[in-house]
């Protein structure tokens, strides 16, 4: 019997590949992942969503994602600048950040790192190993691990 998995908070998945963001939601679904997901598809869109800018100026600022899912290949503003942008920023710094990309580029990986991500993960190719890699990142990430407090965030 599947149990759901639903520690509070909303995730936020940034993609710009619309198969990709379809099967992450998947595989949400079937590992029992019932977290609202917010969906910025550029970079853009994503620093607008956090930092409650842009077409998310009416969000409430506070209320941030407890994960994002950042790909690095994105139109408008690259996930490297957002990932620093995030960790750059004392109201977001502590949020975990999971690089979920198709890049295999050492330097990315390097990168990636050394500005702060928490995780790096290529996303297979093969469906069933795409699938069974996004309920495992879920459950660690939302299940095992332990965040900080969500008012550390706001520090």
């Amino acid at each position: 019997m599947r149990h759901s998995i639903n520690i509070p908070g909303t995730l936020l998945l940034v993609e710009d590949n619309a198969d990709d963001e379809e099967l992450t939601l998947m595989a949400f679904e079937q590992g029992g992942i019932t977290n609202a997901v917010v969906v910025a598809r550029d970079g853009v869109e994503a620093l607008d969503y956090l930092f409650a800018t842009g077409i998310y100026r009416d969000r409430p600022p506070e209320n941030l994602p407890i994960l994002i899912l950042l790909d690095l290949q994105l139109p408008r503003i690259n996930g490297l600048e957002v990932l620093q942008r995030i960790k750059q920023t004392p109201r977001t710094q502590k949020i975990p950040v999971v690089i979920l990309t198709t890049s295999n580029e050492q330097q990315d990986l390097v990168e990636s790192y050394s500005l702060g991500c928490n995780s790096y993960i290529q996303k297979p190719v093969d469906y069933d190993r795409f699938l069974n890699v996004i309920q495992q990142l879920g459950m660690y990430w939302l299940v095992i691990n332990s965040p900080p407090p969500l008012s550390a965030a706001y520090e």
